[in-house]
């Protein structure tokens, strides 16, 4: 199985790596810096190269029983198992999704009700909260999200065991995404010393700095007790 190095250091932009195995229009690689859809956070994109000169782009990086799955976007005989490449992420992309995904974290920790569902984008992005009650008002709520981004809170990430996670079954905020289970451990992300703290495999910033401005966008109901909270920049 190849190496995630995207978890150790979401930074990496550009990485040297060998062909494994194809599936289809996908390679699977030896190590790969490239985010695979899930959780909410789209697949990563960008480009592959061959040391002929020749090039790929990827338009889609899938999870798959064989391995991650870089989709090319076209069949090119020339890359074949073996082969030294090349990849680049899209890294304007990738980071836009970093933070938009460490600003939902943060969102999460300031609304009172289970996530139900939620979705990373690089112009808007989006939780859904079962919510009893009346839904929160959105000026405060940007306040709020506001005040802990200029705060720059360190955000780091931590492991801990099966056993420890279903001890602690609060941990887990999210219903419609459980954290995966088998490897004997739980990759967990932490902001700040207690502002949250939950399981996570996806991208995020080293610091609530890095996110910039944002603003809680439209809250739209859902169902009787469903609220979806949607994040956008602010100009």
């Amino acid at each position: 199985m190849e190496q995630e190095l995207f978890r150790q250091n979401p930074y990496l932009k550009t990485l040297e790596t060998r062909v494994i195995g194809k599936l289809g229009d996908g390679l699977i690689l030896d190590e790969t810096i490239f985010y695979p859809e899930g959780g909410g956070q789209p697949g990563d994109m960008g480009m592959l190269f061959g040391m002929d000169g020749s090039y790929l782009p990827i338009v889609n990086t899938l999870k798959t029983p064989e391995g991650i799955l870089h989709i090319t976007d076209q069949v090119n005989n020339k890359i074949t198992l073996g082969d030294n490449v090349k990849i680049e992420v899209d890294w304007e992309r990738r980071y836009k999704h970093m933070r938009m995904h460490t600003a939902l974290h943060i969102l999460c920790s300031l609304v009172k009700g289970a996530v139900t569902g939620g979705s990373i984008g690089i112009t808007k992005s989006r939780l859904d909260f079962d919510i009893p009650g009346e839904r929160p008002e959105k000026e405060s709520l940007t306040s709020k999200l506001m005040e802990i981004v200029l705060a720059d809170y360190p955000v780091t990430t931590s492991w801990i065991t099966d056993q420890e996670l279903e001890a602690n079954p609060s941990l887990v905020r999210t219903m419609s995404v459980k954290p995966p289970k088998g490897s004997g451990h739980i990759r967990m992300v932490r902001i700040g010393a207690d502002i949250d703290f939950q399981p996570c495999g996806g991208t995020h910033v080293k610091s609530t700095g890095e996110i910039g401005k944002i603003k809680i966008g439209k809250i739209e109901n859902k169902g009787k007790q469903n609220r979806r909270i949607n994040v956008t920049w602010a100009d």
